[in-house]
């Protein structure tokens, strides 16, 4: 036996399933909810069987509870045993003692209780323990209650499934055969509060007063609940025979409350035994009759009817005689009833005494019974069939009995003869009256005049005389004129009309008291106002009135005369005997009278219009004049009061309403105007003052406010008073505040409810006044009006007047808050006290107007700023942070919060409470105060929370109900809690926005005075309840489908809390852990609400985003198996089978075994993430164009556009209320006939517009969830696919899965009607989705399963089908943007170079190995790169020119970032572009030439990159952009040609920015520099320009074959222009990376241009030639002197500088110097080398560049580098070629053996690519080798460049050394010093540009030191070494240097002797 723990106490939480499951099949009618009924109604047989049987104590229970403290107990869905304290254990004992129920289900009890303390704030788990024990209960009563009335029978249906009813008639009938009845009565007699509540207390089993309120709330609804059960299936089913007299045994015992009346348990078996004894349902002649004839045991079964009547009949008196006279009359009527039957034949010796009975049960006070004690019940008007079975009492016995009601008449006419005698006489009054007649009709006067169900019963007392069709009333018999009405009917209406016949004084007033009950409803009023008018005389000339004293004509004649008698004894208002006043007018008779008829004109004319017209405009009586009058006469305050009430009813219409206005200010009731002299006031005030305080009652100060109340509701009259005194509502404003309101609390009262009487009906005269007002800019301004001559001020509206006072510590704002004060505090009591409910009704009047109050202040004190005038305001929600007078502290708004711990009972207030709350936590500054006063007082926080959790945990909301359904008072119920759960949960939202502490972090359970992230979410009890509220069952969330709106904010409020970093870590650990929250709401996505798609789709939005956080964190902290677990939910494609628990896993074995198999059938499912894709729809229909008749369509449009404003969501919304306002104004300022006739049409054409502007904001709003939701879920699935472990999604599947979202992506953006406000977040998406395709493809690739390794089935996992698809679908997305939608192609064009990108080769090692042969590498198969790359190429070519039309004008113009990736977009498809069709495109459309021109006007924009402090760098990037195309097209000679055509380096030559080289001085530098290394410095933004144009000009010089001499002219053009900047960097002082590689590719050009052939055949005159000529011998110069100090002086330090690179700089950059030093020397040689092949092609013929000296280069900057240079240079090339040689092969060898490589030399060359110290560490160790494999790779090809570089250096060198060698030691003749007077005659040749630059002289001396100094140099060891090179380098190329050949050469000209 184990403790079922948890929720699951048997004595509560099985119960509580059960009442669910019963209320969801009964009364909500969910789907399945038959089978779930079945099963629970069997489980729970038992407890139905043995009704509220506890199960029993026993001795072994006991002890297995006492050991559960040392040995443990074993607790169900736990392991192992736990051990329970002492205490715990202590408590169950005292648990099962007190309920007598057995030790373990206490325990249970208890541990439930502990369970769901969180619930009950303030409650120890005893006492919650208590509140399950009778929830348990309630439970089972319930249920029982619902399935009896689901019941088919013969007085309602539920009209439920007709297996329902069988299920539940089934169970229900075998329950009664076992005794149901019998045990529902002893449950009923032996469960009372009273008792319970001794029994408790003894065992301190009662806690706070709430505590108390709600077990005697549940013991009470016990008890109803099983007194309902057994009614209920009297309603339905007859019981029998012994079961009835049971209940009559029980009603035998009843006893009355104090007041006289029965309790509602009583009163329901009451009914239950009237229902038994009732036949007359046989009359409504159904179709099941007969049956339920059969069924009916009074037809059927005589004994019955014996055993019945003699009980009734003999039994002795009952303990309430009037229940058994009821009792006696029900059964006589069923015995008349029965004798009517044909079946009644056999029962005669019954039915004769049924007249018998009915005199017993007249004798017994039958009807004054049914009055006081059945009416007077609080539970009588709460079911509709308690009415209904009255009524059919009430009009059986006038119809089946009318000799009895004939017999009545005549003894009251007897008594009234009798009473009128003895008052002649002046005698006693005799002691035998009998007042049956009176009672029955005050009877059916107290009856008929309550009708909560609307249901217009009385109607059968009228049988209508004349055809009342043309009034179109249908009455309950009226369909023709001519049918007959029913017998019954006839005959009730006969009684109505007879008994007024006549009348005795006697019965006057009750007469009239019925006639009132039977007036109540619009019908019924209008047949009674129809009797009154025709019982009265003909108008005759006589004044006598001869007609019934019954009729409109003798009360309104009666009327008149009090009027005129009392108008001559009018005082002079100052006479002091005012006030004893001479009342000698009306005795007490008359009054009971008048009031009597005042209150049944009232009723007639508050449900009539008709009447009330017909009356008002009546020219002889004239009531409403007649009134007035009497009011100013002397008469008693209640006679007053009712006046005034008639007054109020004939105000509900406006017409009549204008008028009474200006009579009230005619009359002077409320005295508005000061006759001059007059010393005191007159009219109502002086009546509050003098006669009511003195009496202490106030009917006439309560009747005037409602009067007041009515008549502003109906019409307002603004010129009020107009003529006499400053017109407006003022005056009556001040009396009701300052007579009325303010002395309220301080008056005496004879009746205590009468204060919150006159507090309600004033408070509501306010509540309307500032309803109804708006602040307008005239309210500020101060006028005057003229009156009598002088200037006076005019009064403000009233709304105004009160918004003033409001706005300022006024005592009317004092007054409203001590009442809210004072109204939670007798709340908090529970009490019940007399006034109650008009405490109630006046507090949330108050609470209205402060809302009222903090709506409108923003405007009010907007345009008071704006008036300037000089009133003073404060804020209201400042003013709420006052102290009270009454506690001395600051807590009004405390006073206010506190009403949401009373919602259950006052649901009004609570929600207005929170609305106020919601409005005030808009501000910061109250919110850290408001948190400082919840906390102050522990009491009052528990109490708060209590109520916060209550509001938000009310089972009783329902949304979706519309706001003007209010006829259904559990509806607005519903309604309103609803509407309080949306304030509180908006409340939460504004205040988590605010910084901590606020109100928020407090209610959801976060610690305020620590800080928040400390907090340990325990029992976050409001989190709680939020979470709870949206608690998944199998078909997902309820929340989500009930209260849509709710469970959007919900979720809204969860992620708010995971995304603040405060909130974040404890509320998600809480959600993880406690609640598993995430995996199980995300399991139901997508939330698919057919009625409600935009609450869908934000609810789905948070909770995607609230994923993606918690996906991120999860992956942060390495909690794997979490990630995971969300990862597998959200993109699985294979169907889940889930088990519950307790199933057992036969499918998962299955599946395991077919899945081993290989025959796994089970079908894909789709993925989550698409399925919610699927769920947004990208179509949005939009509503059409107005089609406006009157209106003119521009001017609404402007109208509506100024009346839009962005609501709380952040949605541009149109104000439809304001709209309305503007639209209703315009149309009520049209003036004439015309405008008149046409009203009608303009205000359908005002609803239409309306509507249409409703559908707008609709839209809108649809537009801005699925915008929402889009980006939530793209959020989610980047994060999804950047944030977690890559590993955790393998990489094939990740590819598919990108495939399939980017296609579905696709399509929906693609189709017809997408939304193009969606397209820029599907545009990002598919951004991201390419970038991570293209990662994810490449990662494959690299890590082995190359384009070879997947040759079959495509390029890599994902097929080569997919990826074209996915291209095809890319480029449709980016045609069919069209024109506009620029900013999103940008995402697109990015989409499409990461596309491109996958079928890149990637970079491969040179290896330097014997390649394949030329025809080998024709023949070779296609590889996947080129195949896909073709494939994407004709696919691309299949667009033909719309997309290059698109592609290029994006390039040309637009957004800068849209054209820097149309420009990529180009380069990159030119690259592939084998056919070379766009570049055809590019030139022949003009976008070439256009992109050419525009570097020149680029030039002003780059030249101000070039400042210190630069703008923005756009121009900079786009520029690179451009060049990077115009590079790519110059690839191509036809490119080339081209870009030459269009004027490429003219354009260049016009750029001014190259000659504005940027100081290189480091000192200056300092300080411009940016520090995070984002921004460049000015010298490398200038390389950033100069470079691209170098580098542009290189490709030019390459690829223009055919027009070489042109191209070469043009850019030694450019050079020229430039020359002076030139020679600058030329002359490079610092030698560093950057300049290197600008000389790298200066000395390129220069050594293709500077050429002294560069200018043949050119057209220019010989003074250019001369000064080109003087540039080009200078750049020959500079270059060799710049050789010099590279080849020789500084090449040391160089290398020595590159190799201690700064220690962060990358490995790359030494390499990087190295290649630049290396290039700069092989061009210079190679221009050496062009000199002298241009010079001549012979030896002697040639020019020297070098001088014939071998010495070691030691000064940089002599004249003439002597061969010296070119002999170190290439000793030093020599050495280089062999070092990198061997680092080549290692590096080769360490690619091949990677596997095998240390971990600390893989980590060495990851070095050299992550920057940072611990970036190699955090990096995975696949990652590790990938990154060394791509390091070594890089490394390869460097040293294979460099490779190249020194063999082409060392060959130049050695063809230089030769020319210079030959020329000196076979042809140069040398000078001796006597030859010197000619200067360099012998040396200079005119063509050749200065033979020897500066040789002159070469004396025989040197030419013999050259020779001994070249033997020495060229020796041996470099020959051999040059031949190694030459080995080395040549069997790998396929070309052969000339290395041997020129060795030889060398030698052979060293060896030979000089001729």
């Amino acid at each position: 036996m184990c403790v079922n723990f948890r929720s699951k106490a048997s004595l509560w939480g099985p119960l509580k399933e059960l009442w669910d499951t019963v209320e969801g099949a009964v009364w909500r009618r969910q789907p399945e909810s038959v089978h779930l009924l079945d099963l629970q109604l069997k489980k729970h047989k038992p407890n139905f069987l043995s009704l509220f049987k506890n199960p029993p104590k026993s001795a072994e229970q006991r002890e297995k509870v006492r050991k559960a403290s040392t040995e443990g107990i074993a607790i169900q869905g736990q392991q192992g045993a736990r051990l329970l304290p002492e205490q715990l254990l202590n408590e169950a004992f005292i648990l099962s003692d007190l309920f007598d129920i057995g030790e373990l289900a206490a325990l249970e009890l208890l541990l439930a209780g502990e369970n769901q303390q969180p619930h009950f704030l303030g409650l120890s788990r005893g006492l919650v323990a208590v509140l399950l024990y009778w929830d348990g209960k309630l439970c089972v009563a319930n249920s029982l209650r619902s399935l009896i009335q689901s019941r088919h029978g013969k007085t309602f249906t539920l009209e439920l499934s007709a297996e329902l009813v069988a299920l539940t008639t089934g169970f229900t009938d075998e329950l009664m055969g076992q005794g149901l009845t019998k045990r529902i009565l002893t449950l009923v007699s032996e469960i009372s509060v009273t008792r319970e509540f001794e029994r408790l207390q003894k065992e301190r089993g009662l806690g706070n007063e709430k505590h108390r309120k709600e077990v005697s709330d549940l013991i009470k609804e016990t008890r109803q609940a099983l007194a309902d059960s057994l009614f209920a299936w009297t309603c339905q089913s007859p019981l029998s025979k012994d079961d009835t007299l049971a209940l009559i045994g029980h009603l035998e015992t009843v006893t009355a409350e104090a007041d006289g009346s029965l309790d509602s348990v009583n009163l329901a078996l009451v009914m239950a035994l009237l229902y038994c004894l009732d036949v007359s349902f046989l009359e409504q002649g159904t179709e099941d009759r007969e049956d339920l004839l059969q069924a009916l045991p009074l037809l059927t079964e005589k004994q019955y009817v014996s055993s019945v009547h003699s009980r009734l009949v003999e039994g002795g008196p009952w303990k309430l005689p009037g229940l058994q006279a009821v009792c006696r009359l029900a059964w006589s009527l069923a015995l008349r009833a029965l004798s009517q039957l044909p079946q009644g034949l056999a029962l005669v010796e019954f039915t004769e005494t049924d007249e018998a009975l009915a005199d017993q049960a007249l004798l017994g006070g039958v009807f004054l019974f049914m009055t006081e004690g059945m009416l007077g019940c609080e539970g009588f008007s709460h079911d509709e069939f308690y009415t209904r079975r009255l009524h059919s009492l009430i009009t059986d016995f006038l119809a089946l009995m009318p000799m009895k009601v004939k017999q009545m008449r005549n003894r009251a006419d007897e008594d009234a003869r009798l009473v009128h005698m003895s008052l002649q006489m002046g005698s006693e009054l005799p002691s035998s009256l009998r007042k049956d007649l009176d009672h029955l009709m005050i009877l059916i006067g107290e009856f008929y005049s309550k009708d909560p169900f609307g249901l217009e019963l009385a109607l059968e007392f009228w049988c209508p005389t004349e055809s009342l069709q043309q009034n179109s009333l249908q009455g309950s018999y009226l369909g023709m004129a001519m049918q007959r009405p029913p017998h019954k009917q006839v005959v009730l209406s006969k009684f109505v009309r007879q008994t007024g016949d006549l009348l005795p004084p006697t019965l006057y007033i009750p007469y009239l008291r019925m006639l009132k009950g039977l007036a109540n409803g619009p019908q019924c009023a209008h047949y009674c106002f129809s009797l009154l008018k025709t019982n009265g005389a003909p108008h005759g000339e006589n004044v006598q009135v001869t007609g019934s004293p019954v009729s409109w004509e003798h009360f309104f004649h009666s009327l008149m005369l009090y009027h005129e008698n009392l108008r001559r004894d009018l005082p002079n208002t100052d006479a002091t005997q005012y006030r004893l006043p001479p009342i000698r007018g009306i005795t007490q008779r008359e009054l009971d009278g008048l009031t009597s008829f005042l209150q049944l004109l009232c009723t007639i004319i508050t449900w009539s219009e008709n009447a009330r017209l017909a009356l008002c405009e009546h020219p002889q009586w004239t009531p409403v004049v007649v009134m007035l009058g009497l009011l100013q006469c002397s008469v008693q305050p209640v006679l007053k009061g009712e006046l005034l009430l008639c007054l109020a009813a004939f105000g509900k219409s406006p017409e009549i309403a204008a008028s009474l206005w200006q009579s009230l200010e005619y009359t002077q009731i409320l005295q508005t105007v000061r006759a001059p002299g007059q010393k005191q006031v007159a009219g109502i005030e002086v009546e509050l003052n003098e006669i009511e305080s003195s009496c202490e009652e106030y009917p006439l100060t309560r009747a005037f406010c409602q009067l007041i109340s009515t008549l502003i509701e109906s019409a307002l009259p603004v010129n009020l008073g107009a003529g006499l005194r400053a017109p407006g509502f003022e005056p009556y404003l001040i009396f009701l505040r300052d007579a009325v309101f303010l002395p309220f609390p301080t008056r005496a009262y004879r009746r205590a409810a009468e204060k919150w009487e006159v507090a309600d009906a004033v408070l509501e005269v306010f509540h309307k006044l500032l309803r109804d007002y708006e602040p307008q800019p005239s309210d500020f301004v101060q006028e005057t009006v003229e009156l009598l001559g002088e200037q006076v001020l005019a009064h403000k509206p009233p709304g105004h007047s009160l918004m003033f006072h409001l706005l300022n510590d006024s005592p009317t704002l004092t007054l409203c808050l001590s009442l809210l004060g004072e109204g939670v505090h007798q709340l908090d009591t529970y009490a019940t006290f007399p006034g109650k409910k008009q405490l109630e009704s006046a507090v949330l009047h108050c609470l209205c107007l402060l809302d009222l109050a903090l709506q409108k202040e923003v405007a009010f004190m907007d345009l008071l700023r704006e008036s300037q005038a000089s009133l003073i305001v404060s804020p209201l929600e400042q003013l709420l942070q006052g102290v009270s007078a009454q506690s001395r502290r600051a807590d009004h708004i405390v006073s206010i919060a506190r009403y949401l711990y009373h919602s259950s009972s006052n649901p009004e207030a609570a929600f207005q409470s929170a609305k106020i709350l919601r409005h005030i936590s808009r501000y910061p500054n109250i919110q850290n105060r408001l948190v400082g006063d919840f906390t102050h007082d522990q009491a009052v926080s528990d109490k708060l929370m209590a109520g916060f959790v209550e509001c938000l945990d009310n089972e009783g909301a329902e949304e979706g109900l519309e706001k003007g359904d209010d006829s259904d008072p559990a509806k607005k119920e519903a309604r309103v809690r609803h509407e309080t759960q949306i304030h509180i949960l908006n409340l939460l939202i504004t205040s988590l926005e605010l910084k901590p502490p606020n109100l928020a972090l407090y209610l959801l359970g976060y610690e305020v005075k620590k800080p928040v992230s400390s907090t340990n979410l325990q029992d976050a009890v409001c989190l709680l309840a939020l979470l709870q509220r949206g608690s998944e069952r199998r078909s997902g969330p309820v929340l989500t489908r009930q209260a849509p709106h709710l469970a959007e904010l919900c979720y809204q409020v969860i992620y708010q809390l995971c995304a603040c970093s405060e909130t974040s870590g404890p509320t998600m650990r809480y959600l993880r852990t406690s609640q598993d929250f995430l995996f199980s709401h995300l399991q139901h996505l997508p939330f698919i609400l057919p009625g409600d798609q935009i609450s869908a789709l934000s609810q789905m939005s948070w909770l995607m985003k609230t994923a993606a956080i918690e996906l991120r964190v999860t992956s942060l902290n390495r909690q794997r198996s979490h990630t995971q677990r969300l990862l597998n939910l959200l993109l699985d494609d294979q169907p889940h089978t889930q088990h519950t628990d307790g199933e057992t896993g036969m499918e998962e074995e299955s599946r395991s075994v077919s899945g081993f198999l290989h025959f796994d059938t089970v079908s894909k499912v789709r993925r989550k993430l698409l399925s919610v894709l699927d769920a947004i729809d990208f179509s949005q229909d939009v509503p059409e164009l107005l089609q406006l008749d009157f209106f003119e369509r521009t001017q609404i449009e402007q109208v509506i556009a100024n009346c839009e404003h962005v609501n709380e969501h952040g949605h541009t919304v149109c104000n439809v209320k304001l709209l309305h306002r503007v639209l209703v104004a315009e149309v009520n300022a049209l003036q004439g006939m015309a405008a008149i006739g046409q009203r009608p049409l303009l205000f359908e054409e005002v609803n239409s517009i309306l509507q249409q502007v409703v559908e707008r904001n609709r839209v809108r709003r649809s537009l801005s969830a699925k915008r929402h939701a889009l980006q939530s879920w793209r959020g989610l699935v980047e994060t999804l696919l950047t944030a977690c472990p890559a590993d955790l999604i393998p990489a094939d599947d990740r590819q598919l899965i990108i495939r399939d979202l980017l296609l579905d992506l696709h399509d929906k953006v693609l189709s017809e009607d997408a939304a193009g406000e969606l397209m820029p977040i599907v545009a990002g998406a598919v951004f991201t989705l390419t970038a991570h395709l293209s990662q994810s493809v490449l990662s494959e690739q690299q890590q082995g399963a190359g384009p070879e390794a997947g040759a079959s089935s495509g390029f890599a996992s994902i097929a080569n089908s997919a990826l074209h698809l996915i291209l095809r679908k890319l480029l449709d997305f980016i045609l069919c943007t069209g024109g506009g939608f620029q900013r999103l192609r940008a995402h697109l064009y990015g989409s499409l170079l990461y596309y491109l990108q996958i079928a890149q080769k990637p970079e491969e090692p040179d290896t330097l190995q014997q390649g394949m042969s030329m025809w080998e590498r024709l023949t070779a198969p296609e590889d996947g790169f080129s195949k896909l790359q073709r494939e994407n190429l004709s696919i691309i070519e299949s667009y033909g020119t719309a997309l290059m039309e698109v592609v290029c004008r994006d390039a040309c113009d637009g957004h800068d970032i849209g054209r820097m990736l149309a420009l990529a977009v180009l380069d990159r498809v030119l690259s592939i572009d084998r056919q070379s069709q766009w570049l055809l495109y590019v030139c022949n459309s003009g976008y070439l030439r256009v992109l050419v021109e525009s570097l020149r006007q680029d030039d002003a924009a780059l030249q101000t990159m070039l400042s210190p402090q630069p703008p923005l760098l756009k121009p900079l990037y786009i520029y690179e952009s451009k060049m990077a195309l115009l590079m790519r097209v110059a690839k191509t000679s036809q490119g080339a040609v081209e870009l030459l055509r269009c004027g490429l380096v003219a354009q260049l030559v016009e750029c001014q920015v190259f000659d504005m080289v940027p100081d290189s001085d480091s000192h200056r530098m300092f300080g411009q520099r940016d520090p995070s290394g984002f921004i460049p410095s000015p010298q490398d933004r200038y390389r950033q320009i100069l470079l691209p144009a170098l580098r542009l000009f290189q490709v030019i010089l390459t690829s223009t074959t055919t027009h070489h001499q042109q191209g070469a002219a043009q850019v030694l053009q450019w050079l020229i222009v430039h020359a002076d900047t030139i020679q600058g960097l030329l002359r490079c002082p610092e030698l560093s990376k950057g300049p290197l590689q600008e000389l790298s590719l200066l000395t390129g050009i220069i050594s293709r241009t500077a050429l002294p052939g560069a200018l043949e055949g050119q057209d220019v005159n010989s003074a250019v030639l001369l000064e080109f000529q003087g540039h080009i011998s200078r750049f020959q110069r500079q270059c060799l002197s710049l050789l010099s100090r590279l080849a020789g002086s500084e090449r040391e330090r160089l290398l020595k500088q590159a190799e201690i690179a700064a220690p962060g700089d990358p490995a790359e950059r030494r390499e990087e110097m190295e290649v630049a030093m290396q290039q700069v020397c092989a061009n210079i040689m190679e221009y050496c080398q062009t000199l002298l092949l241009q010079s001549s092609a012979q030896a002697q013929f040639s020019i020297c560049l070098f001088s014939p000296s071998v010495s070691e280069p030691a000064t940089p900057y002599s004249r003439v580098p002597g061969l010296g240079l070119v002999l170190f240079l290439l000793k030093n090339s020599a050495a280089d070629f062999l070092r990198y040689h061997q680092s080549h092969r290692q590096a080769l060898g360490k690619l091949q053996s990677l596997e095998q490589l240390p971990p600390e030399e893989l980590k060495e060359l990851c070095a050299a690519l992550v920057s940072g110290t611990g970036g190699v560490e955090k990096i995975s160790s696949v990652q590790r080798s990938l990154l060394a494999k791509r390091r070594l790779v890089q490394l390869i090809n460097n040293r294979a460049k460099l490779l190249a570089l020194c063999s082409y250096v060392i060959e130049t060198c050695l063809f230089v050394l030769w020319r210079h060698l030959e020329y000196y030691l076979l042809y140069c003749t040398p000078t001796d010093p006597k030859d010197s007077l000619l200067p360099g005659a012998s040396a200079y040749r005119p063509h050749s540009f200065g033979r020897a630059l500066g040789l002159s002289r070469v004396s025989q001396q040197d030419l013999e030191q050259l020779l001994s100094d070249m033997g020495a140099g060229f020796g041996e060891p470099l020959q051999r070494k040059l031949l190694e090179v030459e080995g080395l380098y040549s069997q790998v190329r396929s070309r052969y240097t000339f290395i041997q050949a020129l060795v030889r050469r060398i030698r052979g000209l060293l060896r030979q002797p000089k001729s």
